[in-house]
């Protein structure tokens, strides 16, 4: 039934689905649904569509960005490559700016990094085939560093944990956490279904977290997150410092956060999305939905978190010996290479020490002089990549160090090392010593 220019789709005849609300759909949308605009629009819609009965959703929205996870090769394997090359020759091209999530390996520097060239061929095809469907091979799971930062209240379809949650929580945009095929289905029509965090009910804190214990350093954002998500698992926390954390104290609520915000932000979303599924937070006075007022529930838990303990020896192994040293998970910024540049002045590693970064930022970091700093070090600077999507096992690392807590929780869910979790500075000198050092 057309309605002001709009048209119903009716539910499946599902006696279990008879309470359903409609979808609404507009001429436009239903004449991509049915394949006036293309048998891979066609199919795009039908994504989206779907995805919209099964969660309820009223109606579409228009998206402004899309952001694509599913692109290592290690994930996707010969089937994902098939699904793909097969949309690509249906003609599938994407109609808002897009940017891809990190590839299995540098894409130029495969080699340095001992990524096998059976790999590395297949990777590329993979990279391959999203640009020729028009999507920016950015290879990044930071696509705000990159110039890719929304406004308040756009609507997004993006799909890597952080940046979903660095997106609806520091920039105050709209995006639930997409699988690959939905965001790439969005990019292709320009709309994804209108419902969770995309609406504001659905945008209330569950739960207020009083953090009653000193917060410093990026690893302390990590553990701090790791500890909160484990808690609230896929709910919207609101934080209360007792005590502002320095790292926030330049930072007025508004806009990209500079740093060291910006990294001490990046942790703790990331943490929290890893731990449990924590697609939105907010911090008192400071992050944009929190700041306008109207952010918590009318009733929400009450959780005290007075010791960051129990988050560093949940991301902790006994291992002494460290093969690997990985900082920039998300994606290290240039404030955080500089600092490694800086940490490694005048040493020489003794495991290997990895900085992921997307290659935008490495060619500013390079630029700089950072990354020969680096290098000087015996250290590399990596781009287009991130441990937790490379084929680790057939590099022959057994053992990792790291300040994420991100990578510290995947690297052993997805990769099977051995972990170390701390600070920059204990990560750099681990790099350096080749073995992790208790302190007092």
């Amino acid at each position: 039934m057309d309605k002001g220019g709009e048209v119903s789709l009716p539910w499946p005849d599902d006696p279990a689905e008879e309470a359903a609300p409609e979808l609404y759909l507009t001429r436009e949308e239903r004449e991509m649904l049915h394949g006036r605009s293309g048998d891979a629009v066609r199919r795009a819609m039908e994504i989206v569509v779907g995805l919209g009965r099964v969660f309820g959703a009223r109606a579409l929205v228009p998206v402004v960005s899309s952001q694509v996870a599913g692109v290592s090769y290690l994930n996707l394997g010969d089937a994902g490559l098939q699904f793909l090359g097969e949309w690509r020759d249906s003609g599938a091209r994407v109609r808002i700016p897009t940017m891809l999530n990190p590839a299995g390996m540098d894409l130029q520097a495969w080699e340095e990094q001992g990524v096998p060239r059976a790999f590395a061929l297949r990777q590329r095809e993979v990279v391959d085939t999203y640009v020729a469907m028009g999507i920016r091979p950015t290879c990044s799971c930071t696509p705000y560093l990159l110039g890719n930062v929304p406004a308040p209240g756009e609507h997004l379809a993006w799909s890597e944990s952080s940046a979903v949650s660095f997106a609806n929580s520091i920039l105050g945009a709209r995006t639930n956490r997409e699988g690959g095929p939905s965001a790439l289905a969005s990019a292709i029509v320009g709309r994804t279904a209108n419902y969770g965090l995309h609406l504001d009910e659905y945008r209330l804190a569950s739960s207020v977290v009083e953090v009653a214990c000193e917060v410093e350093s990026l690893a302390d954002f990590g553990a701090l997150g790791y500890i909160v998500g484990r808690l609230v698992r896929n709910g919207v926390p609101y934080f209360r410092f007792r005590r502002r954390p320095r790292a926030l104290k330049g930072w007025d609520g508004g806009g990209l956060p500079g740093e060291p915000a910006l990294s001490a932000l990046k942790q703790l979303g990331a943490a929290m999305a890893a731990s449990g599924a924590v697609a939105l937070y907010h911090i008192d006075g400071l992050t944009p939905e929190a700041r306008a007022g109207g952010a918590l529930a009318s009733k929400a838990e009450s959780i005290i978190v007075d010791d960051l303990s129990p988050g560093y020896e949940g991301l902790n192994s006994s291992v002494r010996r460290i093969d690997l040293v990985s900082i920039g998970c998300p994606h290290a910024s240039l404030a955080e290479i500089e600092r490694v540049a800086a940490l490694l002045s005048g040493r020489r590693v003794a495991s290997e020490l990895w900085v992921t970064t997307a290659r935008a930022t490495r060619d500013g970091a390079v630029s700089r002089g950072l990354v020969e700093r680096i290098e000087a070090a015996g250290a590399k600077v990596v781009a287009d990549t991130c441990l937790v999507v490379s084929p680790m096992k057939l590099l022959g690392y057994r053992s990792l160090a790291t300040n994420s807590a991100k990578m510290a929780f995947y690297a052993r869910s997805h990769q099977g090392l051995q972990v170390r979790f701390g600070t920059t500075e204990r990560c750099i000198d681990a790099a350096v010593r080749g073995t992790w050092e208790w302190r007092s």
